[in-house]
């Protein structure tokens, strides 16, 4: 079995492998760069032999691992049915067209043959739902590809029993690094339950509406979020998209739009967008508990918490509903570093709104990332989707680099 990474070695994001046996090829993961620029004038990867591709492996639902699949010819797409689902739900949102995902689903431990190649999911804690690490088999060799992964979230139990029990014998495990280097925390991660405590109490401070700038498909967070609310004898306020992703989980134990302490909240600019694309149905389906910023929201904001995204800026402006209120991001803190954060920040100091940080990551930090390839145990370790794969040699199992482009074996 041999390998070519043809992003990733010394990346963080666009990671995207070749694994090839037999004369046969798949692709595990094809993700977009996270600067998002891709050259539409030349094939996003020239060196692959299409022709003997058998299928591309998504192992999570997040873009820097499927966000090159509308450039790529059309193969089988095998991946987790909740997160091809979410997929589904979310693309009529988002300015991307996804090519149709039709393949085998990934399901925790089930074994899928594809050509010479058996490929064994393990259901991992991530802030991308159903997202999985892979075991990959083939030609009497063993590759385990980490995908990406933490210890310290709502699935921390899971992880447990996977580092007490670990698939054995791997020749080689490919693993994420993203912390690496990133600002240690003595006490390690903070886990959701810890955030849920933080917002918590940051909703009984807040005297007016709260604020949370948060992923829709982190849906640990939005589980965070809901049971914070409720703590605090607040609504959380949830726009169409939100709904329809939650929904696309499959997992009636989620928060869901018609719960108790969850409501429905349509800002104009997707008001526009269900009128131009006639999703009445969409609409009339999560609109059992919806309510209107300037009819309801406003006449009481203490008792609302709003996911917030840049199109409620104008919405919350009208509807005079800003006074007393706080904000709270909960996403990558670098992506508050970018440009295209910046009218956010210029809004809310405008309208002297304060701004907090109440995140962990969706990634293990070193120690977590030192007791998984531990637990693997491989004959050796091969880094991905990091930028620093020298600090892997601290974790006591031989190490190779190997750059992009490059075909090495098993």
């Amino acid at each position: 079995m041999d390998v070519r990474i043809h992003r990733g070695s010394n990346e963080i994001g666009g990671s995207c492998i070749e694994i090839a046996a037999a004369g046969k090829r798949i692709l595990i993961d094809a993700g977009l760069p996270l600067s998002g620029i891709v050259d539409t004038t030349s094939p996003p990867l020239p060196q692959l032999d299409f022709y003997s591709l058998q299928a591309i492996v998504i192992s999570h639902p997040h873009l820097d691992h499927y966000g090159l699949l509308p450039w790529l010819p059309s193969r089988p797409i095998v991946m987790g049915a909740a997160a091809r689902r979410i997929l589904l739900a979310a693309s009529p949102f988002m300015r991307q067209t996804l090519p149709t995902l039709t393949g085998q689903d990934l399901v925790d431990r089930c074994p899928i043959t594809i050509g010479p190649f058996t490929i064994t999911p393990y259901l991992v804690d991530h802030s991308a739902y159903d997202a999985y690490a892979l075991l990959i088999d083939a030609e009497g060799k063993r590759l385990f590809y980490s995908g990406d992964f933490r210890l310290h979230g709502r699935k921390s139990a899971l992880m447990e029993r996977f580092l007490s029990q670990p698939p054995v014998a791997i020749d080689t495990l490919l693993m994420e690094g993203t912390t690496l280097r990133r600002s240690p925390c003595d006490s390690g991660p903070q886990t959701e339950d810890e955030l849920e405590a933080e917002f918590c109490a940051s909703f009984r401070e807040t005297s007016g509406l709260a604020l949370i700038q948060a992923s829709a498909q982190n849906v640990d967070r939005m589980v965070t979020l809901y049971r914070a609310c409720k703590k605090a004898n607040r609504t959380l306020l949830i726009d169409l998209y939100t709904a329809i992703i939650l929904e696309a989980t499959g997992n009636p134990r989620l928060p869901q739009s018609h719960w108790p302490h969850v409501a429905l909240c349509v800002p104009l600019r997707q008001r526009i967008q269900i009128k131009r694309n006639a999703w009445f149905r969409q609409l009339d389906r999560h609109a059992r508990h919806r309510l209107f910023l300037k009819r309801d929201v406003a006449v009481h904001p203490e008792k609302f918490a709003l996911l917030y995204r840049d199109l409620w800026r104008h919405d919350l402006e009208q509807a005079c509903c800003l006074a007393g209120a706080s904000f709270s991001y909960s996403q990558w803190p670098g992506y508050m570093q970018r440009d295209d954060f910046a009218p956010t920040r210029a809004w809310l100091e405008a309208h002297g709104i304060p701004t907090r940080l109440i995140h962990t990551s969706g990634h293990a930090d070193a120690a977590g990332l030192r007791r998984f390839a531990q637990a693997i145990s491989p004959r050796r370790l091969v880094p991905i989707h990091t930028v620093h794969p020298e600090d892997y040699n601290d974790f006591g199992i031989p190490v190779t680099i190997q750059p992009d482009g490059t075909w090495w074996q098993v």
